[in-house]
Formats: structure tokens, C-alpha cells, sequence
């Protein structure tokens, strides 16, 4: 007699017989026995938890002879033909398999047939793999299909299943089972089926079974048929090599499982599935999937070291498993991953001294900035302003007489500071003025295009202009030259305007914008020479020596 996997062998064929799924089986078994079951549905969740069996319990109450209470009875002609798979009345499609346009529509043409039962379902299995064309092939018969027909979707990604899709369907979640249910299945399976597995064998069921029922009974087959291998030893030589931060144990950890017959890939799975345990239990939040032994395994491991770690090390073992799937040898990913993990950080000596060296530096800046503001302009300055007054006396009809020493501007005394480092020097403002100059408004450009540093008195700036018009028109840039200025040089800087003799004026610059353009001064200004007669004669006047040819002689 061929034997039958646990799996199935213990397939569920009630409702009731389905374990941490009650929400569903409520769902189900309410909508059979108050009769509004649904035209779809969509089952989704992880593998081994019972979406397929789930579709095959529907599909066996609804064409059952004597249901009783949303339940098969599983012993008429119609409940056996669907659990051995000769029914009629179930039509189950791989769409991973047959995902085309044309497999849909060859099964979407059959819809419509009559079949020896009441309800004719349709189990369609990862429905995510339909191709475009498929699945509107499919949209208008899953909204609005025969009323004998019933359409159950299962998916183990519900995210990659269409919008339109979805909105037709009644979707139901199916979740991992608990640690607590997957014992009391184990538990169960060994006392009917007499089986001879000691508690270390269930636990390895257990824990290898990770929430789903079917990968549970299938480790408890190979328990049974003596395939097991503990192999912890591994793991928990790469938790102590982490906490201790040895390379060298966990090169070596890697190597000894490897030996044993383990796959770098199914270490590194352990390993992530130990630190996610150990995780869990420093966020003081144990997963309801782990069982006792692995919880206390973990433990130690999480009573070491700290949440950082745990979770840099997550991130690390989860990159290099995807790394591995494509990698030639995916030894070599774990085994790097684990160094990067294990190795000591060496602090960057070279960025420690630049960083040493720049807060010198503006430690040196924060002890020189000065602590009072500069006094008035040099008598240099003040030469210079006087000079310009009387230049600009004369040229207004003063007959060259000299300003009075009334109107001469008063004498201030120099800063005795003059000349300390803590303050301004000249040639550094000279150096640097006319990249300031570029760096400001479009207007303060223009205006102070033909300005020039004159004096430097501690730390008030003489700045001279050409005319009074222009300084006057500048008055209105000093708080954004002061703050240019003191942005640059990081000190409080004072302002003062003159009209200085010695700037020759430069040709201000176009502005492109209307609003721009700076006032211009006409008052000196003399209208051109009139000139009668035809723009012919204009033009021979403006060329002298021209002559005019008659093209038509």
C-alpha cells in the first residue's frame, strides 16, 4: 500500500477540524447556514495555512446532500468525488501554470455548463501569476457570473493581485498558526497515527514548520522517517561569535555546519530567524510562532548585547541572503556579511586630525573677533572728503573758493587701535571687494561698480564713490554692504560713503528689466543738430565723399 504524507493524510475535511484560522471558518461556515454566501472570494495568506483546503470545505457544503450547520457531512457521494478530486462540481487551476489569455478563456466558455450538483466552484490557485490579459478576461464573468458558479481565488501575495480584482471579491486573511496550535496538531497527528517521536523530534517539528501547518507535518515526516538534523550547535556558535565580536568564531561556526551537510543559505535563515527571536524578546514582544526552547536559546544571546546590534545585524544576514540567490558561491556572502558584523570599527585617524585642525581654527576666529565697534574715519579719509567738496564747490560756480573751516567736516579722533589683528586690514578688503560686490542684489551691483575701498579705520570701511548723485543713490545700500561686509570678514563693521576725487567712474551695467534701469542725469546734457531734408541726403552727409548711383541708368 503507497504511504500518504502526513499532510495529507490529516487534511482537514470540516470547518471545525481547521486550527487558528476561525475567523475565516465563522466567515464560511455563517454565510453557508444563513445562505448569502458570496460570488467570490479571495483567500490570501502565507503557504500551509488553508487556503486551499478552506476553498475544498466550501465546495463540499455547498453541493452536500445533508449539510448540518455550515458543515459537510463528508460521507455522501458528492463530499467523497471533491476530497478524492473527481467531482464535477470543483474545477481547480494552477494560474501559475496556466496564467495565459487562453487558458482563461477556455475555462471562462465552460462556466456557463450545468454540473450534477447545486453549485458549480471554481478554485483558481496563485492567482497572482495571471498575466494582464488574463485577468480581464476574467473581470466580467468574476463580477457578474452564473448563479450556480462561484469563483475562490487563493494567493500567497494579495498585494500583487489586481485593484479590479479585489473589489469583486470577499477577501479573506488566513495567518500563521501560533506555536500553541502547531504543538496541539503535532501532538495529535503522533497519538493517531502512533507515532514513535520524542519531544526533541515535535519540537524540531515545531520550530521547522515556522506558522504553517503543512511544512509542520511534513518536518514531522522526516522526523519519523529519521531525516532530522540538529544542527543548533551552529546557530548558537554565530549568536555567542556576534556578541563577542569574533570573526574567527564565526568563519569558523560557518565552516563546522558546513561540514555537517547545512546549506550556507539555510544558516544564514536560522541565523535570521534567531536574531528576529532574540529581537522580539529585547523589545519585550515574543512571537506567539516560537516555542519555549527556541525562546530560551535566544534569550541568552539578547541578555548580551544591545538593540543596535541585534538590528544591524538583521539587516546584514537579510542583504546577504538575497545577495546569495544570484551568487555563485553563497558561502562567500555569509561569510562577509559575518566579518562586517564582527569586525571592530577602527576610528578614521585622518578625519579625527582635520576635525581637530578646523575647530582650532574657529577657535582661534572666536578669540579675535573684536568686542567694540571702530571710531570714525583717519584723517587720510578725511582729506580725501575735504578734496572732493572743494572739487565739487568749483565746478558748481564757487569761483574755486575753498569751504570755510565751518563746513569742513569736524576732527575725529583716529581709533588707537588702528592696525591690530583683531580688526580689518585693507588690503584684505581690496582683495576681496569686488567678488562682495558680485555677490549682492543686481542693483547694489550696478551702483557700486565703480566704487572703490579708500580707508580702513579699525573697523569702519570708507568706501568712495565718484559724485554726490551716485553717493547719494548708494545711501540706500549701506545695511546690505555692512551686512555683506560682516558676513565675509565675521566681524561688526561700520560704513562710510564719501565722495572720493580719485574713483574714476565706470560705465554702470544694462539691467534687463525695465524697473532696473538707474535715473540718468540730463541737466548737462545737448540736443542734436537739426538737419532738413531727405534721409538720401543724411546719408551722404554722414559719408563724406559718397556718391549716388542710379541703378536704372
Amino acid at each position: 500500500m503507497q504511504y500518504t504524507s502526513l499532510y495529507r493524510r490529516y487534511r482537514p475535511r470540516r470547518f471545525s477540524e481547521i486550527r487558528g484560522q476561525e475567523h475565516v471558518v465563522a466567515a464560511l461556515s455563517n454565510a453557508v447556514k444563513e445562505n448569502r454566501v458570496h460570488h467570490a472570494y479571495l483567500l490570501s495568506g502565507p503557504r500551509g495555512t488553508g487556503k486551499t483546503t478552506a476553498a475544498r470545505i466550501l465546495a463540499k457544503v455547498l453541493n452536500c446532500d445533508t449539510p448540518a450547520e455550515g458543515e459537510p457531512c463528508c460521507s455522501c457521494d458528492s463530499c467523497i468525488a471533491i476530497e478524492t478530486g473527481n467531482s464535477f462540481d470543483l474545477h481547480e487551476l494552477d494560474a501559475a501554470s496556466n496564467n495565459k489569455v487562453d487558458d482563461m478563456r477556455d475555462l471562462l466558455g465552460k462556466v456557463a455548463l450545468g454540473t450534477p450538483g447545486r453549485t458549480k466552484v471554481y478554485l483558481l490557485d496563485e492567482v497572482h501569476m495571471l498575466t494582464p490579459g488574463a485577468e480581464n478576461a476574467l473581470l466580467k464573468t468574476l463580477e457578474e457570473p452564473p448563479e450556480h458558479v462561484i469563483f475562490i481565488l487563493a494567493t500567497t501575495e494579495p498585494h500583487k493581485v489586481v485593484e479590479t480584482i479585489r473589489s469583486r471579491s470577499q477577501h479573506l486573511e488566513l495567518n500563521l498558526l501560533s506555536s500553541e496550535d502547531l504543538e496541539s496538531l503535532v501532538e495529535d497527528v503522533v497519538a493517531d497515527a502512533e507515532l514513535e517521536v520524542d519531544e526533541e523530534g515535535k519540537a524540531h517539528a515545531v520550530r521547522a514548520g515556522r506558522g504553517s501547518a503543512r511544512d509542520t507535518l511534513s518536518a514531522l515526516d522526516r522526523v519519523v522517517s529519521g531525516g532530522m538534523i540538529t544542527d543548533d550547535a551552529t546557530v548558537q556558535d554565530l549568536l555567542i561569535a556576534l556578541a563577542e565580536k569574533d570573526a574567527s568564531k564565526a568563519l569558523g561556526a560557518v565552516s563546522s555546519g558546513i561540514s555537517r551537510g547545512r546549506e550556507p543559505r539555510v544558516i544564514a535563515e536560522d541565523l535570521l530567524s534567531a536574531l528576529r527571536t532574540a529581537f522580539l524578546l529585547k523589545m519585550g514582544v515574543p512571537s506567539d510562532q516560537i516555542g519555549e526552547s527556541e525562546v530560551s536559546k535566544s534569550q541568552s544571546f539578547s541578555d548580551l548585547v544591545t538593540p543596535g546590534l541585534i538590528t544591524k545585524s538583521l539587516e546584514t544576514i537579510g542583504v546577504a541572503l538575497v545577495d546569495m540567490r544570484r551568487a555563485p558561491d553563497p558561502r562567500v556572502d555569509l561569510e562577509v556579511a559575518l566579518v562586517r558584523l564582527t569586525r571592530e570599527e577602527e576610528p578614521n585617524q585622518e578625519l579625527i586630525q582635520e576635525l581637530t585642525k578646523r575647530v582650532n581654527e574657529l577657535e582661534q576666529k572666536l578669540s579675535s573677533m573684536p568686542t567694540t565697534v571702530a571710531a570714525k574715519p583717519s584723517s587720510k579719509a578725511r582729506e580725501i572728503l575735504g578734496k572732493s567738496s572743494r572739487a565739487e564747490n568749483k565746478e558748481q560756480g564757487d569761483g574755486g573758493n575753498e569751504s570755510s573751516p565751518e563746513e569742513s567736516p569736524p576732527e575725529i579722533e583716529e581709533n588707537k587701535n588702528h592696525g591690530s589683528n583683531d580688526q580689518l586690514k585693507i588690503a584684505d578688503l581690496e582683495e576681496a571687494w569686488e567678488t562682495i560686490v558680485k555677490g549682492m542684489s543686481k542693483r547694489a551691483r550696478s551702483r557700486l561698480a565703480a566704487s572703490k575701498i579708500v580707508e580702513v579705520v579699525g573697523n569702519e570701511v570708507v568706501i568712495g564713490l565718484p559724485n554726490e548723485p551716485h553717493r547719494a543713490r548708494c545711501e540706500e545700500l549701506v545695511e546690505d554692504i555692512k551686512e555683506a561686509l560682516s558676513s565675509r570678514f565675521a566681524v561688526a563693521v561700520d560704513l562710510q560713503l564719501i565722495v572720493a576725487s580719485a574713483v574714476i567712474e565706470k560705465p554702470e551695467p544694462k539691467s534687463e528689466k525695465a524697473q532696473d534701469v538707474e535715473e540718468v542725469d540730463i541737466t548737462e546734457s545737448t540736443s542734436a543738430e537739426q538737419f532738413e531734408g531727405s534721409a538720401t541726403d543724411q546719408i551722404i552727409k554722414a559719408f563724406p565723399g559718397a556718391e549716388i548711383i542710379d541703378s536704372e541708368s
